[in-house]
């Protein structure tokens, strides 16, 4: 049977929100949310957390004595770090057949979800060598030149009649060591193009996406 590890790399300072990854989100710790899903997944046998931030060590070790815990090395602790790098770091220190990574900022992220795509991963490789989480939009884009994108202007089609374009919501990603080694790219030459709900993919990059994400929490589980 494969090994999959699910890696969380979180920084301890966030410039656009101060201290967000253990800032109480909904009554516990940001990054309890995503970890707590990825221990739900059966199909995920590793939970690494990768930081620089003896807050998160500490909780997590009180929390979650099951998750092994990477500390970053200082060369790699700076917000202009590319994400790649971390990931090479932390490939070469735990050992599985694939790695799923995702962040702390994905906190509706479900753990039905996640384990869709491991199998959707699985039962596809190695036709699909890669997975990443995209969001459907189909609605009229234009470029900085004033250029349609996905659309002719001529044709005024309704825009749920216009064919789908995908953004990348950097929930999760699936890949091999050796992509990440030989492309220094989590995204491998033939990826699988993973569609999760534009709610679900809500991501935290500022304090109103901070807000809002908490908002859509809540009211997801009065709702359950």
């Amino acid at each position: 049977m494969a090994k999959i590890a699910a890696l969380v790399p979180m920084r301890h300072s966030s410039e656009r929100v101060p201290g967000k990854n253990y800032r109480d989100f909904a009554g516990v710790p940001l990054y309890h949310r995503i970890v707590r899903s990825l221990l739900d997944c059966s199909l995920i046998d590793e939970v690494v957390i990768d930081t620089d931030s003896p807050v998160i060590f500490e909780d997590a070790s009180k929390h979650f004595p099951e998750v092994k815990l990477l500390e970053r090395p200082e060369h790699l602790r700076a917000g202009t770090v590319p994400m790649n790098d971390v990931l090479l770091n932390d490939v070469k220190q735990v050992e599985a057949d694939y790695y799923l990574q995702t962040h702390s900022t994905n906190p509706l992220l479900r753990s039905p979800t996640i384990q869709q795509a491991v199998e959707t991963f699985l039962d596809s490789y190695p036709m699909y060598d890669s997975l990443f989480g995209v969001t459907r939009w189909q609605t009229r884009l234009w470029d900085g030149l004033a250029r349609a994108v996905n659309h002719n202007p001529n044709i005024l089609l309704r825009t749920q009649d216009l064919p789908p374009i995908y953004e990348e919501n950097s929930c999760l990603y699936i890949f091999t060591r050796n992509i990440l080694e030989s492309k220094h790219n989590r995204i491998g030459d033939r990826p699988f193009l993973f569609e999760i709900d534009r709610i679900e993919a809500v991501d935290i990059d500022e304090e109103l996406d901070f807000q809002l994400a908490e908002f859509l929490y809540e009211k997801r589980e009065k709702a359950a």
